[in-house]
């Protein structure tokens, strides 16, 4: 994943308000602990940004890596480790990394790997995006698990995405207590098959000058067989390709693909 340069202040001012978007719980957590339940750990997390995922699954008992690109990402990571007891601190280890070619000491061991909610759209490339389901193939164990979850936006959001600014929410940051609204542009390209988005974030107290954030992001659209193939050229078998968060096989309508696929057992498939 290709990091933008950004002055550090920019650049934790912009990670601490990611975690202000997701104050409304997607609700995918429910489904990693009952994956972990399944499989055991350790587990990898890729594009693991704050910890929103890895540290709810260290305070379960299991061993978690947690990687990310970005620094203030783990930053925010690492102080939400420094709140959590003892037990959690003991068994989430923080990498900083590109997870493109990721190779971790200790070989395919991981039971579980998770990239989620969205972040396979943040490569810029198809190949970049098959890389990344390489690097969770690589690091699983033999029949271990892989998952993936990513939006697929329906064709009627796609038509309404013609680069005009639309207000997304009014928030208060619990961490600063200030009010953060945040409003975004969004351009499709369907020749490429990606949006361009722009983010405007406002923070500041009332009747005083705001603060003013922005980040810009292209997103590389998949549908559920894009995934599926990106899965398959990455020697991982597909268990289901879902719609939502129980697992529900994907169907036309559904606006999420999760894919859960497992890691080939090479050698027991030998004669």
């Amino acid at each position: 994943m290709t990091q933008p340069h950004r002055d550090s202040r920019t650049a934790a001012a912009l990670a601490r308000l990611y975690d202000v978007d997701l104050l409304e719980d997607p609700g995918d957590l429910d489904l990693y602990l009952a994956l972990a339940a399944r499989t055991g750990g350790p587990i990898l997390e890729i594009a693991a940004g704050s910890g929103r995922v890895a540290v709810p699954l260290a305070r379960a008992g299991y061993e978690v890596t947690a990687v990310d690109i970005d620094p203030a990402m783990l930053a925010l990571a690492e102080k939400a480790i420094a709140d959590a007891d003892s037990s959690v601190r003991g068994r989430l280890e923080l990498v900083e990394a590109d997870l493109i070619h990721l190779d971790l000491p200790g070989g395919p061991r991981f039971r579980l790997a998770i990239l989620a909610l969205n972040s396979i759209l943040l490569l810029e490339t198809r190949d970049r995006q098959r890389d990344a389901l390489e690097t969770m193939a690589r690091h699983l164990a033999p029949d271990g698990i892989a998952v993936v979850d990513t939006w697929i936006p329906s064709a009627d959001e796609l038509a309404r995405y013609d680069g005009r600014m639309s207000l997304e929410y009014v928030r208060t940051d619990p961490e600063t207590g200030r009010k953060v609204t945040k409003v975004a542009a969004v351009q499709y390209e369907p020749v490429y098959g990606q949006i361009d988005l722009t983010t405007i974030y406002d923070e500041g107290e009332q009747g005083e000058p705001p603060s003013r954030w922005i980040r810009e992001d292209r997103l590389r659209l998949l549908n559920a067989e894009d995934l599926r193939l990106l899965a398959e050229s990455a020697d991982l078998e597909v268990e289901v390709l879902a719609g939502d968060y129980d697992l529900n096989p994907v169907c036309a309508h559904d606006e999420r693909a999760i894919l859960v696929a497992r890691r080939r057992n090479r050698s027991a498939s030998r004669p």
